[in-house]
């Protein structure tokens, strides 16, 4: 685990939102067991811990597939389903993660932005209710992009609307496909897990 936080040499931070700035793990292993309860879609912790930062419907249309499941609802109504879940639940379980200190650290001295596989607008709620809005000048969710992680289309429009240059990017991340995106982005990347011990608590538990 590092203690050396000096990222004085890159020009604006990029973090991961689950799992890297936020601790939202249990917040959604709880959503998504209820939704997938509720729609009756098995549930697989290997497999939806695999797919820990991909967006909510092209998840479900991956569990869909793979479990070939015959399923009545649109993946737009499950999706809306679990993300009024997010909404209503997750006072109770998020909280920020050791990250913060970086962004404190940083703040007002370069720009630092959330690249996130979840949607901007639950994304800008979290933030806030976590009180992390402060620290960061944009959000990007998976909305905004033509493309998710491990596609680099997140962390490169993060670089835009900062105005920096990719490759004066540094990114936390948590997984291996965020991980791959930086690199296909042409940023720095640093798993948080090894470099801060910081462990997205999401499915780890089989059943």
């Amino acid at each position: 685990m590092t203690t050396d936080t000096n990222y004085d040499h890159y020009d604006a931070i990029i973090f991961d939102m689950d799992g890297t700035l936020v601790d939202s793990g249990q917040l959604h292993e709880f959503a998504w067991r209820e939704t997938l309860q509720h729609f009756g879609i098995p549930i697989d912790s290997a497999k939806m811990r695999s797919l820990a930062g991909v967006p909510t419907i092209e998840t479900l249309e991956i569990l869909i597939a793979d479990f070939n499941c015959q399923v009545v609802q649109s993946v737009q109504t499950m999706n809306d389903y679990k993300e009024a879940l997010v909404r209503k639940v997750s006072h109770r379980f998020v909280q920020p993660t050791a990250l913060v200190n970086v962004a404190k650290q940083y703040v007002g001295q370069i720009p630092m932005s959330i690249g996130t596989g979840a949607y901007t607008e639950e994304a800008k709620e979290i933030l806030q209710h976590c009180g992390l809005s402060q620290y960061l000048d944009h959000v990007v969710g998976a909305d905004q992009v033509a493309a998710p992680k491990p596609a680099p289309d997140t962390f490169l429009r993060c670089a835009e609307l900062m105005g920096v240059a990719p490759s004066k990017c540094l990114v936390f991340e948590d997984s291996k496909m965020g991980l791959e995106a930086a690199s296909r982005a042409g940023m720095a990347g640093i798993d948080v897990l090894k470099e801060f011990g910081i462990e997205n608590n999401y499915f780890l538990i089989p059943g």
